[in-house]
């Protein structure tokens, strides 16, 4: 039966069920402004009758109530929108990212014609023009060398602007690896807490929601998906690994490289395997150092690379004012001291790879002719080699084409003297040396006996890298030019013997007599025609190409990375404002609440007055 003081305990039940409900909401009042926080609600159960449903229940009708108790404190989230959150976070910084960089590197675009390179190159292209029509000149003379030196220190200025770059973005990887690992720890020994709380039967509201916020946080940085199946292990993976399983984390840390830059690579703590990840704030940078920026680099080493070899070929081979000969105009540095490319590749101290960066064939060549023979030609690609077929009815302009539109990282043309030269291009894959031609091979006879270049046909008389003296595969007489150090737009500059004696500039010819006539300009008419040549910058054609194309490439990834941007923006906003209106603190509706449990609490207080009351009549004045 009910006792006589159960009011006095189902009162107290109610006083403390409505002071947990006002001090929840004082709480989420507190950390309305706490990022991270979501709001939390009592929730309240009645408390278990007086009579239970068995034998020693009293033979009354109905059960009798015993009052409210509360059963938990939960927090309002959105299990599923926090998925989604956590899954799309990454391509918002990921844009972002790219977006902020390539808006420097636009800025390095964006010169002021005046001082551009372009704009110095075609000065410097005008001024061999004038000195072809004034060779006996002396101030002619002297405005090439000018005009060359302005132009290498643009050349110069960009590729440190560049390199600038590049070494920000080297910085921010260093720095986001250790955000990583120091929330990926943090993350584990919060599961830990999180653990043993619930080992107490006790609901850690707070410690979930900094989880969650140190989870959002990781999504920014690396693409992450989170698996809470199990309430006592929970688990982050990021591209197929696990990251963190309940208190145990996976670290990742910076290795070397090993190639001409000095960067790191990202790697697995513990397998020491590399890293990948396909979204989020590092993949975006460590993307725009090895792909994006790394490949300005290389087109404008490629420029330059080109630029100063086809200035140099006709500059060495022309004669000055002062009968000088074999000087080269520009300053170039090759990447080994030995005459046929030989190279300690493994550091073993043997010689075991040659570093050629172009090859040129003995026999002249027509544009138009037919080459009347078939065969298959293979050369280096980004991914192995590249075979490229030719037949007996092509003419070797069609081959030269073929050639230079396959995805080989080797290109042709005819050089003044129509004789074939093939050059090495920038490399895509960084294990792979850049302007260093690894293979070449014919199974007929267009580059062996056509071209004079290949000592002979098939695998036998092929050229490959892979050994020293490569070299010895090419046709007698057949000029090679050894690779040049990295980076040439680096310290491409004005040869210094030129600088000093401006006359050594070469501007015509050595006749069959072997002396220069008066007023030969043919060397510089040739240098100045270098312009609208089409010489193969790379994959471009002309110089003019190049420009054209490095300007569009990098507004066109800008504009993309903007618009990128702006959408995942807009998708994250409404997603966060949803889980905002989900578990957001609303100060009003805060109030309202606290509103509501006040009258509850004065009313408990109320009932427990007058239940005080009654049973002080019982005691004090019953049988008075």
């Amino acid at each position: 039966m009910g006792s006589t003081f159960s009011g006095i305990e189902l009162g107290k039940r109610s006083i403390m069920a409505n002071t947990d409900a006002i001090t929840t909401a004082g709480h989420n009042i507190s950390n309305a402004n706490t990022e991270g926080y979501s709001r939390q609600r009592v929730q309240i159960k009645e408390f278990d009758p007086l009579y239970k449903p068995d034998l020693t229940r009293a033979e009354r009708p109905g059960q009798i109530g015993q009052g409210v108790d509360v059963m938990s404190i939960e927090r309002i989230r959105d299990t599923l929108l926090d998925k989604r959150i956590v899954a799309q976070a990454n391509q918002e910084s990921y844009w972002d990212t790219r977006s902020k960089y390539y808006m420097m590197l636009e800025q390095i675009y964006n010169e002021p014609y005046d001082v551009s390179i372009r704009s110095n190159m075609d000065k410097f292209w005008e001024s061999w023009q004038e000195l072809s029509v004034n060779p006996e000149s002396k101030a002619a003379r002297q405005a090439v060398v000018t005009r060359g030196e302005t132009l290498t220190d643009s050349i110069n200025e960009r590729w440190t602007a560049l390199n600038g770059v590049a070494t920000i973005i080297n910085g921010d990887i260093d720095a986001t690896v250790k955000q990583v690992n120091d929330l990926t720890a943090q993350i584990a020994a919060l599961n830990g807490e999180i653990v043993r709380s619930r080992a107490m039967g006790d609901n850690p509201n707070d410690l979930l929601d900094r989880r969650d916020l140190l989870v959002d946080k990781l999504s920014a940085l690396i693409d992450i998906s989170t698996d809470d199946r199990d309430p006592d292990e929970f688990m982050i993976h990021t591209g197929g690994e696990i990251i963190v399983q309940g208190s145990v984390r996976r670290g990742i840390e910076l290795v070397p490289r090993y190639d001409d830059t000095g960067y790191n690579k990202v790697i697995w703590s513990d397998t020491q395997e590399d890293a990948f990840f396909r979204g989020g704030t590092l993949a975006a940078l460590i993307e725009l150092r090895d792909v994006d920026i790394r490949q300005e680099m290389q087109d404008l080493n490629e420029m330059t690379l080109n630029f100063a070899d086809l200035v140099n070929d006709v500059h060495r081979n022309a004669v000055g004012a002062n009968k000088v000969t074999g000087i080269d105009f520009f300053v170039q540095h090759s990447f080994v001291e030995n005459t046929n490319g030989n190279y300690d590749r493994d550091g073993d101290g043997v010689l075991d790879t040659s570093y050629i960066f172009r090859f040129t064939g003995t026999n002249k060549l027509d544009l138009q002719q037919q080459v009347g023979i078939e065969g298959t030609i293979t050369l280096s690609g980004k991914s192995g080699n590249v075979e490229i077929q030719y037949y007996h009815t092509d003419t070797v302009e069609t081959v030269i084409a073929r050639i230079n539109d396959s995805q080989s990282e080797v290109k042709a043309y005819l050089d003044r003297d129509n004789h074939l030269v093939l050059k090495a291009t920038a490399s895509e894959n960084m294990d792979n040396p850049d302007f260093v031609i690894r293979h070449v091979e014919d199974s007929g006879y267009f580059l062996a006996g056509y071209s004079g270049l290949l000592n002979g046909t098939g695998a036998a008389n092929a050229y490959d890298f892979n050994q020293a003296d490569s070299v010895n595969a090419l046709v007698q007489g057949a000029q090679f030019a050894v690779s040049p150090v990295y980076n040439p737009a680096a310290y491409i500059s004005v040869n210094s013997e030129v600088q000093k004696d401006v006359m050594s500039v070469a501007a015509g010819y050595k006749d069959a007599s072997g002396s220069t006539a008066v007023g030969d300009g043919r060397a510089a008419v040739e240098i100045a025609s270098i312009r609208n040549t089409s010489i193969m910058v790379g994959s471009m054609r002309t110089f003019d190409d190049y420009f054209a194309d490095s300007v569009t490439k990098v507004g066109l990834k800008g504009q993309q990375a903007e618009t990128n941007l702006l959408s995942q923006n807009a998708i994250m906003d409404d997603l966060r404002n949803t889980r905002d209106s989900i578990s957001g603190v609303n100060i009003d509706e805060e109030l309202a609440e606290i509103m509501k449990f006040q009258h509850g609490y004065n009313a408990a207080a109320k009932f427990i007055t007058v239940w005080d009351s009654l049973i002080d009549t019982v005691i004090n004045k019953l049988g008075v």
